[in-house]
């Protein structure tokens, strides 16, 4: 499969970009012909950031479904498509060519059409990293039900919450989930979820780990007898078939959460024809995929970045995508290195996070290991500090492998800020260029766009984006003017990222991280994340989070939580070494009033930092944290709590 649309050189990077600005409805109309379409679209973009109201390939039909699988049958359906690797490394590996996909996706088709699903119902899906994840969704878009996954470690308020707010009829689910040495038992966590739900008429629950479970008759039903069905009815003559739904562009094809400012789940929707040309757009561009090679997406696929690089971008581009079930550290802290070697991985994308946990356990793993495979590396999920960044050059890339550092969000879809892997450069820490579509502006919290460069040529300001590209969200689920207040709201005629950025004379832009989050000082406003970049600064500080407390005199005080890997045993002196960095680069008043020295923070499996609970121990709050279970490790709050300063 060729990919016209692929950039081959920084010229054509910058030709391209001039063009998705000038004539955006011409350059993504000439994108969008290397689809597959039952009828082409009217208008390619009608946009408003008012309403918001925003239509891309207005009055096409389409079923990205068979963008993803159908179309690739005739040429390449003994290729891979999923390469399956087990939590277990003695476990079989399980190879999924595109025929067998088609076939299974067109079983599920055949088995939620048996239950009673139909277009636009809403499928709820809580699975472990399983083929049959990625089955339950594209079977889900098959047939036009719009399938919301939760990721495997939420808890069952978290989902019932989910499942009440999508009004979700569906649940498809495992019996339970490999986890490194753990098993998560999820239909447990569903049953749990269900108490007193009025609306999930059936749970179809998938056998992995073999761990008992309540099934109650007349809702929940078996996935492997389901399966087995539906498969004498989709194969007539020998053939395999099940008719996808005519969708319309604008159809929703999936609602992912994600956490807002309020405690009620946001609900973003992604629509079909957007989604799907901007998840493979991105795909063949940033990591400038070649045909046969293997990509590793080492993300669940119960976040935004499994959805765009596991599922839909790698398969609509016929792409093989490798799926892992298990953790970075188990057996070992040498798995990564071993599945790359073991599957000859040509591109690996994982969070920086990962990477600075695999960095704690030095370069033994790694001694040994065959990584000459490696063409591109990649980070997702949050900015990557520097030493990161040059230990995972060093180490894993061998200094030969381009580093794309992305910058995106669930509500974007895919990539939007990321150097194209060599081919535009790539600088430590910057996430540099805006994809072709994506026109980024700096604003100063009244919304004026900042141009004033100080003495290195950096200017600083809020990140929006001044215009529509085909992958952004449509709007929150059920709440329209959630979405708007949200993103659109902030400063009108302007998506709001929520993130603070940098950027240089030859726009290039650095993520600094969430500016949502402000403290008043004495009067002065100043964003959490300023602070945290300044502080980042000092030579010994791996991480930092910074939240407000109240302050008797100040009305808020700045408490600093911050990863230190020097010496600190003098720590009174280091605490003034690191408030002499942030008077240096912000002033006195950002200095923070208390630094505690942790060994890690509290982070959601996808990267994120919970300020909230931080914002309550800095508060003197220890008992109310709210649900911690979450976590990347629960264990670092009580390291936190007792540590107070």
């Amino acid at each position: 499969m060729s990919y016209p649309y692929q950039i081959t050189s920084f010229e054509q990077y910058q030709a391209d970009y001039q063009k998705s600005v000038e004539d955006p409805e011409g350059f993504w109309g000439n994108v969008a012909e290397n689809f597959e379409w039952r009828k082409k679209w009217d208008k390619v973009l009608e946009w408003n950031f008012t309403e918001p109201r925003i239509e891309w390939f207005k009055g096409a039909k389409l079923n990205i479904t068979e963008n993803c699988i159908d179309r690739h049958l005739s040429t390449m359906a003994d290729k891979p498509a999923i390469i399956w690797e087990p939590n277990n490394p003695e476990e079989r590996v399980r190879v999924v060519t595109y025929q067998r996909l088609h076939k299974r996706v067109c079983q599920v088709a055949q088995m939620l059409t048996n239950n009673g699903v139909k277009k636009g119902d809403r499928v709820c899906i809580y699975m472990g990293m399983v083929p049959e994840l990625a089955y339950a969704v594209l079977g889900c878009a098959r047939i036009g039900a719009i399938h919301s996954v939760v990721f495997g470690g939420f808890s069952a308020q978290s989902i019932a919450d989910r499942l009440y707010d999508a009004q979700a009829a569906f649940i498809i689910t495992c019996d339970g989930a490999y986890r490194g040495d753990k098993v998560i038992p999820l239909k447990s966590v569903i049953d749990d979820a269900l108490i007193g739900n009025r609306t999930i008429k059936k749970v179809i629950v998938y056998t992995r780990t073999r761990t008992p479970v309540s099934m109650i008759k007349g809702r929940d039903i078996w996935w492997e007898d389901e399966m087995e069905h539906a498969e004498h009815q989709i194969e007539k003559d020998g053939k395999v078939s099940f008719p996808a739904a005519e969708m319309d562009a604008e159809d929703p094809l999936f609602i992912l959460y994600t956490s807002g400012s309020t405690g009620k789940p946001k609900g973003v929707v992604h629509s079909t024809a957007g989604y799907m040309l901007w998840t493979n757009y991105t795909f063949v561009n940033v990591f400038q995929y070649k045909p046969g090679d293997i990509h590793f997406c080492t993300a669940d696929i119960g976040w935004i970045t499994g959805h765009s690089y596991i599922v839909y971008g790698p398969l609509s581009a016929g792409a093989t995508s490798l799926m892992f079930e298990g953790i970075p550290t188990w057996p070992d802290a040498g798995r990564f290195w071993d599945i790359v070697e073991k599957h000859k991985v040509n591109c690996l994308y994982t969070a920086p996070t990962a990477i600075r946990s695999l960095m704690s356990f030095g370069t033994n793993p790694i001694q040994g290991k065959d990584l000459s495979s490696l063409k591109v590396i990649g980070t997702v999920g949050e900015p990557i500090n520097e030493e990161a960044w040059h230990w995972y050059d060093e180490n894993i890339g061998k200094k030969r492998c381009p580093i794309v550092d992305t910058w995106w969000q669930t509500e974007t879809g895919a990539c939007l800020i990321s150097n194209l892997a060599g081919v535009t450069p790539a600088i430590p820490s910057w996430a540099s260029l805006p994809m072709p579509g994506v026109q980024p502006i700096l604003v100063d919290e009244n919304g004026n766009e900042n141009t004033t460069a100080d003495e290195h040529g950096i200017i600083k300001g809020n990140l929006c984006i001044k215009a529509p590209w085909p992958g952004i969200l449509r709007t929150t689920y059920g709440d329209h003017e959630r979405c708007r207040t949200n993103y659109f709201d902030t400063y009108p005629g302007l998506y709001f990222t929520g993130d603070g950025a940098l950027k240089d004379a030859k726009g290039n832009y650095r993520i600094t991280g969430r500016v949502d989050d402000v403290l008043n000082i004495s009067g002065h406003r100043i964003g959490t994340a300023e602070v945290e970049n300044a502080i980042n600064m000092h030579s010994g500080v791996v991480e930092s989070a910074v939240v407000g407390y109240p302050h008797d005199i100040k009305g808020q005080g700045i408490y600093a939580f911050v990863i230190y890997n020097g010496h600190h045993n003098e720590e009174s002196l280091t605490r003034q070494d690191i408030n002499l960095t942030v008077s240096k680069i912000i002033g006195p008043i950002a200095k923070p009033d208390k630094i505690q020295f942790v060994t890690g923070l509290p982070k959601t499996r996808s990267g994120k930092i919970m300020r909230r609970i931080l914002r309550k121990i800095a508060e003197g709050e220890t008992v109310n944290l709210g649900d911690t279970t979450t976590l990347l490790d629960p264990a670092v709050v009580e390291e936190i709590k007792n540590g107070r300063v």
